[in-house]
């Protein structure tokens, strides 16, 4: 009798760690999932690889709602994944790279591009989308209510892929109104790979500042601006495409 209750008790208790483990495990976010405004209705769009997008118009443009993965030109040509930090830095010649070499960060957040990549005329943007000119980014952010706002508007909300949502988030909140859903996917510098889950990049095309520099809009944890930045050719930055 007493080594009966002594299994009723023993099974009990695994029966419980059980319970609390199932639920805890539907609490857990997947972090691959990227968190859309489910109150928007996107369409979508494949690259030339067959990579799969959703997109969003906002204001009198569209948009795609995902950074861009594709790893081949509009022609079908291969664009080069360079994972050596030291011949990243010395390329004159387009190459993409995975974040810290990880190809499962990329399938979320998406790949890292150098300028010459963006820039190359076999195009990396596909059929029908280009890589937005700065002209583009301001008509974006001036639609939300200037770069001043604009970033808590363009992030996606919650903290699945961001970090935290910053100090300021009780007066600007990240809501993704926009349904942009903006994500950290870092960048790689001349040193290393930096800012997952803190830092969004986007390539602007097109633009060159007074002393030569590239520039690139940027999305940041702890603020709700949408800031320009300048930025250098060996930098690796994410895109965004927007529709013709």
């Amino acid at each position: 009798m007493k080594n009966t209750v002594i299994l009723l008790i023993f099974v009990g208790i695994i029966s419980s760690c059980t319970k609390e483990e199932d639920t805890n495990s539907k609490k857990e976010p997947d972090k691959n999932t990227i968190k859309f405004n489910e109150t928007l209705n996107y369409g979508t769009m494949t690259d030339q690889e067959g990579n799969i997008y959703k997109t969003i118009k906002i204001g009198g443009q569209t948009w795609m709602a995902e950074n861009l993965k594709t790893s081949k030109f509009r022609n079908g040509d291969p664009i080069p994944n360079e994972a050596d930090q030291d011949l990243w830095y010395a390329l004159t010649t387009g190459a993409y790279c995975n974040y810290n070499n990880d190809i499962n960060i990329s399938a979320t957040y998406g790949k890292l591009y150098n300028w010459y990549a963006v820039n190359d005329s076999r195009n990396i943007a596909p059929e029908g989308w280009h890589v937005p000119t700065a002209s583009e980014w301001t008509e974006l952010s001036d639609f939300l209510g200037h770069n001043t706002v604009a970033g808590g508007k363009l992030k996606e909300s919650d903290t699945i892929h961001w970090s935290k949502q910053g100090p300021l988030s009780r007066l600007i909140p990240a809501t993704n109104e926009s349904g942009f859903t903006g994500l950290p996917g870092g960048i790689r510098s001349n040193i290393e790979c930096r800012g997952i889950r803190d830092l969004g990049s986007f390539w602007i095309f097109g633009y060159t500042s007074s002393n030569g520099n590239l520039g690139y809009r940027v999305l940041e944890v702890d603020k709700h601006y949408f800031d320009s930045k300048q930025a250098l050719k060996y930098l690796g930055i994410s895109v965004r495409c927007i529709k013709d």
